[in-house]
């Protein structure tokens, strides 16, 4: 008996031996390297994300079988991979080393990737990737490349059944970009991450561009200028911090109903200040978020893309308890006009709302689509009609509150009646007409105004005369398109109950493979 006690611990001991050496990951000094820099290792960044005690790891004896270049074997081959669980709710996660081998991915570092995919598409659990890696490992060759698109095509057919969150926390460069690009929601650290196609060094070589990492791909021109990013945080900690709030307003999978979170907030609250928000001139701006604190349970609004196309205001609160997704105009940022990217913005988050069954809230005061050569030459009618598209589309509770302008096409596509809005609720402060009094007032007064005495005092009378005819919600809610006209303070109460009445709505698109969004 003591013969084989001796045998077994002897494989034990060899067993945790090799489990204490994946733990080291690349190793002391590479681990000291890591935090040099603010960074957190892989390890570190797991253990602070999930929930204590609860991460069970997988494949940490994996190690790739190359002879290529060298053989330094590390175990985990540069990724930790496993499930654990966040706030009490299960979620599949990677996370990859730098320390190791640079984080490169090669082809076990893809297979354990794409085994936590493959296993939460199984279950229902969102994936979560932590990515810091140096790109494809050169060693490995076509193996890396092959291994890249092979989790390519889980992220796509995942897209749409389990939420799938990216946080950058290094670099992600090449064909790396393009797993967190499929996935839901980017978050970028600044100062630590970066993405891009193509590296500093290149772009000087082909465009004679001179340029650092950060400035051609860090946090802050993602997030600003080309929207790649969603969230942006100062350091690692806060990074997983947005992961988890982000996680809070979000199902389980596309088969599950948002969480409810107990509010002490009541529904019969209301604001007298809503009642006063929107300015009487309507040429003055005012900020739309305001609206949206006061209607939020404890005015907790997630606001998403927050610092791209900031004419239009995207996010996440609670009604009651319960998740919803708020697509805004912001008459504070050009007068909340439509353009290219505030349409790119909304219609993908109508989009994941919609395949997560996430009620829609739409706030609307916008002037139109934004004119000129630039929006035109850049495609705004397949890019406005993509915002059109999704709102159409989308099957989930939809309710709109017109709380002024709501001019020309952009009335349409702002989830009007016409295109299955649920509810459609307007404030007495609410314009809705073709376009604006004055624009308006010039072409079918033209020849009158040209003709009067004083044609500037002529046009003036006939602006009043149009405001007082078309500047109200009247017209509309006696067609019906307009369910009712309701007292800005009321709000937060109104649409409690609406949401509580649509909680069973059901709604269907025609059999097909897919829609063809104009892409």
């Amino acid at each position: 008996m003591s013969e084989n006690k001796q045998i077994i611990d002897k494989k034990i001991d060899k067993l945790n031996a090799l489990k204490n050496q994946a733990k080291l990951g690349g190793g002391e000094k590479r681990i000291d390297s890591q935090h040099k820099k603010n960074k957190l290792t892989a390890r570190e960044r797991v253990d602070y994300l999930l929930d204590n005690d609860s991460f069970n790891e997988m494949d940490a004896l994996a190690h790739h079988h190359s002879n290529s270049f060298g053989k330094e074997v590390y175990l985990g081959d540069g990724v930790v991979t496993g499930f654990g669980e966040i706030d009490g709710r299960k979620v599949m996660l990677f996370s990859q080393d730098f320390t190791i081998l640079g984080g490169s991915l090669a082809e076990q570092h893809g297979r354990k990737i794409c085994k936590i995919m493959d296993t939460a598409m199984k279950i229902g659990t969102p994936v979560i990737g932590l990515n810091d890696s140096g790109g494809a490992r050169v060693q490995e060759g076509v193996s890396s490349l092959g291994a890249y698109a092979d989790i390519f095509l889980r992220n796509t057919l995942a897209s749409g059944v389990v939420p799938q969150i990216s946080v950058i926390m290094g670099p992600s460069a090449g064909g790396a970009v393009y797993s967190p690009a499929i996935t839901d929601f980017i978050i970028m650290v600044k100062h630590s991450s970066y993405m891009f196609v193509t590296g500093p060094k290149v772009v000087k070589t082909v465009t004679h561009e001179t340029l650092t990492s950060e400035e051609l791909g860090g946090a802050e021109v993602h997030s600003s200028k080309s929207g790649v990013a969603h969230f942006v945080a100062e350091n690692d900690i806060d990074a997983m911090n947005i992961v988890k709030k982000l996680l809070s307003f979000i199902p389980q999978n596309n088969a599950e109903e948002v969480p409810i979170i107990p509010t002490d907030d009541p529904s019969n609250r209301f604001d007298e200040a809503l009642n006063y928000l929107v300015p009487a001139n309507p040429n003055q701006p005012y900020d739309i978020r305001d609206i949206i604190h006061s209607l939020a349970d404890n005015s907790d609004f997630l606001e998403v893309h927050k610092d791209f196309a900031e004419n239009m205001v995207v996010g996440f609160i609670r009604l009651a308890g319960r998740s919803i997704g708020v697509i805004a105009n912001q008459p504070a940022v050009l007068a909340g006009v439509l353009d290219i990217n505030a349409s790119k913005k909304a219609a993908r988050f109508v989009r994941f709302c919609d395949a997560f069954n996430i009620s829609l809230l739409v706030l609307e005061d916008v002037p139109g689509f934004l004119p000129g050569s630039d929006q035109e030459w850049n495609g705004i009618i397949t890019n406005g009609a993509k915002l059109l598209y999704a709102f159409a589309e989308a099957t989930v509770p939809k309710i709109t509150v017109i709380t002024r302008k709501a001019y020309g096409g952009a009335y349409d596509v702002m989830n009007s009646k016409h295109i299955r809005g649920d509810l459609n609720y307007a404030w007495p402060t609410a314009e809705i007409a073709v376009m604006g009094a004055k624009g308006a007032v010039e072409i079918i007064f033209k020849k009158e105004i040209e003709d009067a005495e004083n044609p500037e005092e002529k046009e003036q009378d006939l602006i009043i005369e149009y405001n007082e005819r078309f500047g109200n919600p009247y017209i509309a809610a006696s067609y019906g398109y307009i369910d009712d006209v309701i007292i800005p303070q009321d709000t937060r109460r109104i649409l409690i109950n609406a949401y509580e009445l649509l909680q069973n709505k059901v709604d269907k698109n025609p059999y097909k493979k897919h829609g063809n969004i104009p892409l």
